[in-house]
This record gives structure tokens, sequence and C-alpha cells, in this order.
């Protein structure tokens, strides 16, 4: 599965594969947690009885670490594609759903987007395969790495076949949307189209948990409404992106820059800043400024998080974002770009510099006011 948009903040970091970072969301405890008491609890007792209990939760905590190892190898897999076709990859996380690959931007052509979405359900059939080895020679050599190999060989498949469902953003509907994108040559259609497809398939799931759930299966049920409930979110998510991405396109951060931000000395204390500029102006953020030269930036954010008893004695320096932290772009981005950045690195503004000079702010409200006025006027 990938997504394009950064949707799990709360994740931890685990390093770098091959230039990739990963990251553990929270919620991957959950599903961890689950998957090896389901395996030590249920599966393989009562398909391979009489170990003892330690062996249960041993085989369990691997089987489970071993699923993990191959989910992260299906979006490497995605990964290692969408860079060779020169789509960048920001990082993949590991969430309650399984994982997803954050690309940057959308595949260049249908051809790229049908070899990025491939990949990942053949990866899983490869190591399906492998595992399928794996238990036939063991078989006499240890029950528990037999079963073992067996779990995981039947869990790759079944993870190859969830995906290739056409469910947008599923990798069987990006699939889909390749081929509807090569029909029609319009990313836009084929992504209106997958997505359609891909609510359906939702609603689907949905349907079918709620079913479950009044069968009795309160569990399974659940669950399954709820991988429906995701889908159909992560659907429409995807759609109002490519949308937001077509209306940007061939415009630039020069295009909706502020140039009348406030500039303010490093040496002036909070109290004096909020009287007599921030309430007055109403901005948000306030370039820090000694001549032509800029020393960093001070936000709305930072000076909330200063006890106000201690806005007087408290200099704009002492909380600004300094100048070698700051994060910038330059007057001829794309806004595409600009507000892909401004979503990954988790900011509402950017300083526009060039040469070292600053030519004014874009925030994501400049963003914003920008396509509203474009869409009053009909453009």
């Amino acid at each position: 599965m990938k997504r394009e948009k950064n949707t799990l903040r709360n994740a931890l970091s685990l390093g770098r594969i091959f230039g990739v970072e990963l990251k553990l969301d929270y919620s991957w405890f959950i599903v961890f947690a689950l998957v090896v008491w389901s395996l030590t609890g249920y599966y393989f007792p009562m398909t391979h009885p009489g170990w003892p209990t330690a062996v249960y939760w041993v085989i369990g905590a691997i089987t489970a670490v071993l699923f993990f190892a191959s989910v992260v190898a299906h979006e490497l897999a995605h990964s290692f594609v969408s860079q060779a076709q020169g789509v960048p990859v920001r990082d993949i996380t590991l969430f309650i759903f399984g994982g997803a690959a954050q690309i940057s931007e959308e595949p260049k052509s249908a051809r790229d987007e049908f070899l990025m979405a491939v990949v990942g359900p053949v990866t899983s059939l490869v190591i399906a395969a492998l595992f399928s080895l794996l238990w036939w020679v063991s078989r006499p050599i240890s029950e528990p790495l037999h079963a073992l190999a067996g779990w995981m060989a039947w869990i790759n498949v079944a993870l190859a076949l969830f995906n290739l469902i056409p469910g947008f953003p599923l990798d069987g509907g990006r699939i889909f949307r390749a081929l509807v994108w090569a029909i029609t040559g319009n990313l836009r259609q084929a992504t209106q189209i997958a997505t359609g497809l891909g609510r359906v398939v939702a609603y689907g799931f949905i349907f079918w948990g709620v079913w479950q759930i009044f069968g009795g299966n309160w569990t399974s049920g659940l669950w399954i409404a709820f991988i429906g409930w995701f889908l159909e979110n992560a659907a429409t998510a995807s759609y109002r992106r490519v949308a937001l991405q077509e209306m940007l396109a061939g415009h630039t951060a020069r295009e909706v820059m502020m140039t009348d931000c406030p500039h303010i000395p490093p040496g002036l204390t909070l109290d004096v800043l909020v009287d007599q500029v921030v309430l007055p102006s109403g901005r948000r953020c306030f370039p820090v400024m000694e001549g032509d030269d800029v020393h960093g930036l001070l936000t709305l954010h930072l000076i909330k998080k200063v006890p106000r008893e201690q806005w007087a004695t408290t200099r704009v320096e002492d909380v600004m974002i300094p100048r070698d932290e700051l994060k910038t772009v330059k007057p001829d981005d794309e806004l595409t770009l600009v507000f892909d950045r401004m979503a990954a690195e988790d900011v509402n503004q950017f300083p526009v510099m060039e040469n070292g000079r600053l030519l004014g702010m874009v925030t994501r409200g400049n963003v914003l006011a920008f396509l509203r006025a474009r869409a009053e006027l009909g453009l």
C-alpha cells in the first residue's frame, strides 16, 4: 500500500534502510500484540498441539517479527521502483493496517504507476515461494520451523491477494488507475474513476463487517468495517490530492507570497512584540531581521510556548527559529512542491529566499486563498 500524504505523525524512527527512513507508528504495537496473541493462543496450539507453552510464545513472536519484515520488504519494493522512476520516497511507516511507503509526488506516467504498484504483490509472492520451499525442506527437520514457514507462506500469499483488490489506494487500485490512465491519458480522470471503484470496495468491506457483527462475530466484523472505513478515507484523500496538484500546477511561490510581513528585530521583547506588532497586524509569522540580514523566524506557535509572565524578559532571539535551521523555498519553486513540503515537514509557512535575501513569506493560508480566488473567478 502507498500513501502520498503524511497522515501518521506519531511515529518512531527506526533508522534508514537503503536510504529510506523506516518509522513505526504507535498503532503498530496494537496489531503486533494481536498477531502474537492469535498465533500463540490459537493458531499454533490448534494446528500443532502438544508443544511446550514457551515454544508457542517463542515461535509466535518470531513469526510475527518475520511477518512485519515481509511487510517492510513489500514496501521497500515499492520504494526501490519509485526511486528508480524518479519519484522520491520520504519514508516507510508500519501502522495498524500494515505498512505504507510515503511518496513525494505522483508517478510521471501510467507505466511508472503500474510498475510501482505491481512490484509489491510480486515481492510478497516471491517471499511466499521462499517460505513454501522452507516449509517443504523443514518438514522432517523441525516441526516448529515447519509450522512457522507454512504460516509465513500462507500470509504472504494473503498479503499479495489483499493488495491486488482493485480498491484505490491499494496496489490493485493503483494498477487499475494505471490502466485507465494509459487509456484516457488523463491522470485526474483516471484517479476519479479509480477512487470511485475504491469507495465501492470500501463500502463493501463496511457492509461485510456490519453483516458479521449482526451475525455475532463482533471482533472480525469490527475489524473488517474499520478497514473499509480506512480505505474510503484514503481513496477520498488521494483524489483530493491529485485535484489539488492539478489546480496548483504551473504556479509558483512568487505568485502567492506575502511581501508585507512585519520585520522584527532580534532584541525585541515578546510583550512589546505582541502589543505593537502581533495584535495590530494579525500576522502569524514574523521574519527576524537586522537591516537586510535574516536572523531567523518567529511564529505565533513559538510565542505561545513561552509563559505569559515571562514575555517581558524574553527576547525574540531567545525563541526564534535561527537562520541555520530555517526551512525556506525559492520564488520559482512550484506550488505543488511547496504545499507538499508543508505537509511533509509539518509547517505552516516558508520564507521565500533568493541569493540570501528575503523576498516574502508563503503560508498555507496564502495557497488556499489563491485557490479560492481562482475558483470564484472560474479560472
